[in-house]
């Protein structure tokens, strides 16, 4: 048989290539089964004599065989196979770049991971399908940047995470008024806040609020939060409690009261200050809460969720340095604030005693220019006692804002320093609950070892009080940890007292200042006035008293301009 001119005897065609890395360079027009041929030789190059013809792989099952492919990156090859060695990689030999053809000879085909990695076939072909895609549908087009900003403008939240951390808070008491009867009969305040907090249900809000109220609220605060220091509500005063100027003071207390507790980053997300501000049925929501906690005394809060009794225990001997320092501190603190008020107190009733004198010395010109007979000096007369009422005014209003400016810190400060020691105090229960619960685990611990030394006879007594220790042993760390929480949360506490009392303190100097400046300077403006009128007097004129100052002076003045001709005014002379 001759076999020289290339026959197979089987009739196959003979490999045109025995290089183990050579690539079959795919014919023209077949740009659809270049690519494949590759992954064809990489799963039966095992057998290189049993390729079938190269015109039989234009089959019907081309694009089932080509789903296959996207294992050949795997390095065990498909099936969990071992690789062949000589099979083509990319980085051998770059594959032939396809060639564009008519779309009806073309059949979509799945991108293998051979194009994936070599780049070149793939973006050649995208090209193509964008331009000839006439009824073949590409891939997606991308979103264009606008989208994308507007999507996550969209997702952005309505506040930083900050803000709702830190929401803020704006509350004014105001509108005091007098409800109930003779036995029964309190202040009602009107409550108005205005919040950036998401807790509430809406921003703004108002609620009606009595004096126990607010007293129910800084006791709720001191016994949620042992260790932080609150603003307490101005003292009772059994006293005088509906007169004007104590009314006012006090709604400005309880302002200031609310406006501490609500800036605190601890006592603002309370959820007591949240029944106080926006309960329309606060005393009902008060009562279901005391029913839903019965055992919520003085216990409360932290002490209580561990099971920790806070009543008094030895006498605490304080081994920090730091907190003994500050304790001496703020007992010679209250005792100077103690005297400022005390001096302060003098100042404003010396004003008031002022202002009283000038009322009796208004009155006792007034009489004096009633039985004057001449006009012309009946009517300076009365004006001079038309002018001491306007001083006594002056004197009443200037001690008013005495108290309601340097007074009302003063006596804020006062009380915050009996908030401090009452978190001093709670601290002092928490180092006893400590010890306490140290003494009772040793006492377990001592149960213990004696049961042990006893044998197996005791074994379920032994069981108990190895729970029992375990239990101690809990008990002794939750103190512990406490009290030591307690105090580096009282630090923060009085660094934060320091800073807002040397504000406050100097801002109540300022507004002080301020008053009495502005209090000083309308004196000497009626004094200057008055004397303006004696001066057009002396120059031949009639002293002219306006209207309106006539009607201020009060009745009994009234009537005694009443009785007299008016004067002609005098042209300028008006304030």
């Amino acid at each position: 048989m001759e076999l020289d001119n290339g026959d197979s005897p089987w009739g196959d065609e003979p490999s045109s290539s025995t290089s183990p890395h050579a690539t079959p360079k795919p014919e023209t027009g077949d740009i659809a089964s270049a690519q494949p041929a590759v992954s064809e030789n990489r799963a039966e190059v095992r057998v290189p004599g049993r390729r079938g013809p190269r015109g039989t792989r234009k089959i019907s099952a081309q694009a089932t065989r080509l789903e296959v492919v996207d294992d050949t990156v795997d390095p065990l090859g498909p099936l969990g196979e071992a690789p062949v060695e000589n099979s083509a990689t990319p980085t051998d030999e770059a594959p032939a770049p396809p060639q564009k053809e008519s779309f009806a000879t073309r059949a979509p085909q799945p991108p293998s991971t051979f194009s994936q990695i070599a780049g070149v076939g793939s973006l050649g072909d995208s090209v193509t399908l964008e331009e000839d895609g006439s009824g073949f549908r590409g891939p997606p087009p991308v979103q264009p940047a606008a989208d994308v900003d507007g999507f996550k403008r969209q997702t952005q939240p309505s506040m930083s995470v900050e803000q709702a951390a830190k929401p803020t808070f704006e509350i004014s008491v105001g509108d005091p008024h007098k409800v109930g009867d003779l036995t029964s009969s309190h202040i009602v305040y009107q409550v108005r806040t205005k919040t950036s907090s998401k807790a509430y249900r809406q921003s703004e809000f108002a609620v009606s609020r009595r004096y126990r109220d607010f007293l129910w609220l800084y006791n709720s605060m001191h016994n949620n939060n042992p260790g932080v220091v609150v603003a307490p509500p101005p003292e009772k005063q059994a006293v005088g409690r509906f007169d004007t100027n104590f009314v006012e003071s006090r709604r400005a207390a309880l302002e200031r009261m609310l406006n501490k507790i609500a800036t605190h980053p601890i006592l603002q997300h309370d959820a007591d200050l949240k029944i106080f501000l926006e309960s329309e049925a606060f005393n009902v929501d008060v009562k279901n809460k005391e029913n839903r906690e019965p055992d919520l005394g003085q216990s409360k809060g932290m002490f209580g969720s561990f099971g920790i009794s806070v009543g008094g225990g030895s006498k605490f001997v304080e081994h920090d340095d730091w907190f003994h320092d500050r304790k001496i501190y703020l007992d010679a603190l209250e005792n100077q604030l103690k005297a400022l008020m005390k001096s302060m107190d003098t100042v404003v009733a010396q004003r008031k005693g002022l202002a009283e004198a000038a009322g009796d010395f208004s009155s006792s010109l007034h009489a004096l220019a009633a039985v004057e007979l001449s006009p012309a000096l009946s009517s300076p007369l009365d004006g001079l006692s038309e002018l001491q009422l306007r001083i006594r005014e002056l004197y009443e209003r200037q001690a008013q804002q005495d108290v309601l400016t340097l007074g009302i810190t003063i006596d804020e400060y006062i009380r915050l320093i009996g908030s401090v020691k009452t978190a001093f105090s709670q601290r002092q229960k928490a180092f006893h609950s400590w010890h306490s619960a140290e003494s009772d685990l040793q006492k377990r611990k001592n149960t213990q070892e004696k049961l042990l030394r006893q044998g197996k006879t005791q074994q379920d007594r032994l069981n108990q009080a190895n729970a029992d220790v375990a239990d101690a042993e809990r008990k002794v760390h939750s103190t512990r940890l406490l009290f030591e929480d307690m105090g580096r949360l009282m630090r923060t506490e009085l660094q934060r007292f320091e800073k807002e009392k040397v504000e406050d303190f100097k801002s109540g100097v300022e507004t002080f200042l301020e008053s009495a400046v502005e209090a000083q300077k309308e004196l000497i403006e009626l004094w200057e006035t008055f004397l303006l009128r004696l001066d057009a007097g002396e120059d031949g004129l009639p002293y002219y008293v306006p209207t309106s100052q006539a009607g201020e002076a009060g009745e009994g003045f009234a009537e005694s301009t009443s009785s007299h001709p008016e004067p002609t005014p005098v042209t300028g002379d008006d304030e």
